[in-house]
């Protein structure tokens, strides 16, 4: 009777043996698709740096075209995000982000055949519902998965996202110089290849079994309860303003350092890697401080620095422009503490939650978009009118300036969200 008493015992021993580490591969597995997706995520958004003057010169676009061509793209990221999380509920995450991979790989193929402006505008809009999707499905998974230290991880989870936006314009630029055949790969080709990365995420995702949404006791969200809810509004209106200048700086510094300063593509994508090294850099080092001093009074800070470095930028002149880069530390804080932010204040539907809030931070960066072209035509306009020998400059100094002042805004709105979760005792 003993032996056999040990017998069962050795081998309940190797069965929980044999789970733990099932449970422990499974869990790399998770952490895989979260760091790759947010690093596939990276390059996807920003490779456009470097391309976007090339294909304004390719199509004789004007900057509200450009700006036009950003809205759209964030309208496409806007369409997803409001269909997302009803889609993980339908399928499951892992379906929806296996589907975000595919419309992202798809995208790179339909950038490559555009044959013109309209086809091309239709091309980067599925890039984006592609992105749309990723970035729901990936806050839906971190949410899930990283159930501790919520803050440092999800910051951590972003750093990926900084590794490949701190390469993607050097890397872009590089690539698009490359030779096949007879001619260069060009912004085509360049687009074709990254995007194509998209594929590799799936295969863990296939071999993976992902975390159901938490049932333990928290305040639960739908459409109606968020919609009532002041602070969910000033969420709203923090990652918004915060994503818009993070959105701007990535669409547009390139595109102001060559046409206000002269500088060369390479010479200036450069100048967007090293802010997005800083923007990596600060995830990664900075996220246990969000979860020490909290998360409101931590975007407030860091939001406001950014700002003021853009500004500083634009009034110190070419000799200020490291500052563009050095903005990157404060911004990079802003979208991950708040994707902590809703983990913890919503336990129970941060699908919903994230889906709310992302969704209308989509129409913001529409707006946004649109408005930084609309702002740097307008300006040069009327400083054509007023005789200025520098319109040019003066409008893309304005458009610009316009980012940081959404950084100071972001840094605003959050002292107000500060002090609702004060009053109502909820600080996080």
């Amino acid at each position: 009777m003993a032996n056999l008493k040990y017998k069962q015992d050795d081998a309940a021993s190797i069965l929980l043996e044999k789970n733990a580490l099932k449970h422990k591969w499974n869990e790399y597995l998770l952490i895989s698709i979260v760091f790759g997706g947010f690093l596939i995520f990276g390059f996807s958004e920003n490779i456009k740096g470097p391309a976007i003057p090339l294909i304004q010169e390719n199509f004789g676009a004007s900057q509200t075209q450009i700006g036009l061509l950003l809205a759209l793209n964030s309208f496409g990221y806007l369409l997803a995000c409001s269909y997302t999380s009803w889609m993980s509920d339908k399928i499951g995450v892992r379906w929806t982000g296996t589907a975000a991979f595919l419309f992202m790989a798809l995208s790179g193929v339909f950038i490559y055949l555009s044959a013109g402006f309209p086809s091309l505008s239709a091309a980067f809009f599925v890039l984006y519902l592609g992105n749309g999707m990723l970035e729901i499905a990936l806050g839906i998974m971190a949410a899930r998965i990283f159930t501790k230290n919520t803050g440092m991880m999800l910051n951590i989870s972003h750093f990926f996202y900084g590794l490949s936006s701190t390469v993607a314009p050097i890397f872009a630029a590089s690539v698009m110089e490359w030779h096949w055949g007879e001619g260069e790969i060009g912004w085509r080709g360049m687009y074709f290849l990254f995007l194509g990365l998209s594929l590799l995420p799936i295969i863990p995702s296939l071999f993976s079994k992902f975390p159901s949404e938490s049932k333990h006791d928290g305040e639960g969200a739908s459409f109606k309860s968020l919609i009532r809810d002041r602070t969910a509004w000033l969420i709203v209106a923090v990652l918004s303003l915060g994503v818009v200048s993070e959105m701007g700086i990535g669409g547009w510094l390139i595109n102001f350092l060559v046409q206000a300063y002269q500088w060369d593509i390479k010479e200036a994508s450069n100048m967007l890697s090293l802010f997005f090294l800083f923007f990596m850099l600060a995830r990664l080092l900075l996220g246990a401080v969000t979860d020490k001093i909290g998360f409101a009074k931590s975007i407030m800070i860091f939001s406001a620095f950014s700002g003021l470095c853009s500004i500083a930028g634009i009034l110190i002149g070419e000799k200020g422009s490291i500052l563009y880069a050095v903005s990157g530390i404060g911004i990079a804080l802003v979208y991950p503490t708040i994707m902590a932010l809703l983990a913890k204040r919503y336990p129970k539907g941060t699908g919903t939650a994230i889906t709310f809030t992302v969704t209308l931070m989509g129409i913001a960066s529409v707006i946004g978009n649109f408005l930084i072209g609309i702002i740097i035509d307008t300006a040069r306009i009327i400083a054509d009118a007023l005789g200025a020998v520098d319109s040019e400059i003066i409008g893309l100094k304005f458009g610009y300036g316009f980012i940081g002042v959404l950084a100071l805004l972001c840094s605003v709105c959050c002292y107000f969200l500060y002090r609702s979760t004060e009053k109502n005792k909820e600080i996080i």
